[in-house]
């Protein structure tokens, strides 16, 4: 039951917060918000303030902004609060449209930026620094040591110990540039992975990621957008490794599975207290609403990302695409989006009950 509960808790601050962006940045751009809730379904409790409907709802699974004329579907009389202020969201500038549907996937890096400050304040961050060579791998023929600070991979930059293993996953095999510090001075050499059959992976042959406590709060924020920008990556590379079938099918989870691995957190974490439960979650936010924000900003029909490509034509073009059109394509998206749930849905339920 705990684990369920932490689930719920967890799923609807993401979405709840995703909602917020919408809603504080169609308020600022002066669009009328008819109702914001916390959760779905019927009311329980709600009032009227300032022209918006603010509710609490029987399912306690996330939440909604719904702004009038949003879908373009007239609205129900009874619907719309006595004192709604605002605009159609149609009817203000495309640049205002633009912020009101992005504000929902920045909120969400807003959010795993805060539960990344969080985690890191009270546990550390991780260094990318050696602390070990492991014998027989590329790193002991290339001459690191103990001590060497890594910093760039290929180009890319290094800021975390675990950016190390996730450019190494999403580039299996294939040679690095390695870029590192020792004693302050900078030094390149090149190594190619080895597969390791004992943990199943490409390995360059190094230890570290040995986690240090943020010496100041600066720290802190440096390090929480490092990690945040380390979610964000990887979520992006794994969608190419998907799109390329680089995914083996185990690795594919939806809100089952998802559930499931924070029920296992939970349980996991419960022996050694309640703060440790705490800091597991806040983690796992990090890496949902990270990932919540990046698959929100895809340019697919009804995402938030479908949704930003029309209005950045209609900037272009200087007028808007038919909205009739805009609509069809949307609604095609959602069910072509509610087809690929099921499959995962069923895929999650598979792997539940049958292995």
């Amino acid at each position: 039951m705990i684990s369920i509960i932490a689930a719920i808790l967890v799923f609807s601050l993401i979405v709840l917060f995703h909602e917020f962006g919408h809603f504080l940045m169609a308020r600022r751009s002066g669009v009328c918000v008819l109702e914001f809730s916390l959760g779905m379904g019927p009311r329980i409790v709600s009032f009227v303030r300032g022209g918006t409907r603010y509710s609490l709802k029987a399912l306690p699974l996330g939440g909604s902004c719904m702004m009038l004329g949003e879908d373009e579907a007239d609205v129900p009389a009874d619907m719309i609060p006595p004192d709604a202020v605002g605009l159609p969201f149609g009817k203000v500038a495309a640049w205002k449209r633009f912020l009101v549907i992005a504000g929902g996937p920045v909120f969400n890096f807003i959010l795993a930026f805060f539960c990344a400050c969080f985690v890191i304040g009270l546990f550390g961050y991780d260094r990318p620094e050696v602390s070990g060579i492991m014998e027989g791998y590329p790193a002991e023929e290339a001459g690191l040591m103990p001590g060497d600070v890594i910093t760039e991979l290929n180009g890319h930059n290094i800021l975390i110990y675990r950016d190390i293993t996730a450019y190494i996953m999403t580039h299996e095999g294939k040679e690095l540039r390695l870029t590192y510090e020792r004693d302050g001075e900078k030094a390149d050499t090149v190594i190619v992975p080895k597969y390791s059959a004992d943990a199943g992976r490409y390995l360059i042959g190094i230890t570290g990621g040995a986690y240090r406590k943020a010496e100041n709060p600066l720290v802190v924020a440096q390090y929480g957008a490092y990690e945040v920008r380390y979610w964000i990556y990887l979520t992006w590379q794994s969608l190419g490794m998907l799109v390329r079938r680089e995914v083996k099918e185990d690795d594919i989870g939806g809100p089952v599975k998802i559930v499931s691995m924070i029920g296992e957190t939970v349980n996991e974490s419960r022996p050694y207290g309640m703060m440790i439960v705490i800091l597991n979650l806040a983690s796992m936010c990090v890496f949902l609403s990270a990932n919540l924000g990046v698959m929100n900003l895809l340019p697919f029909p009804a995402l938030d990302g479908g949704r930003l490509v029309f209005i950045f034509l209609e900037m272009v073009r200087g007028k808007r695409v038919d909205p009739e059109i805009e609509g069809r394509i949307h609604v095609a998206g959602f069910m072509i989006l509610m087809a690929l749930m099921v499959v995962v849905f069923w895929h999650d339920l598979r792997d539940l009950f049958i292995k």
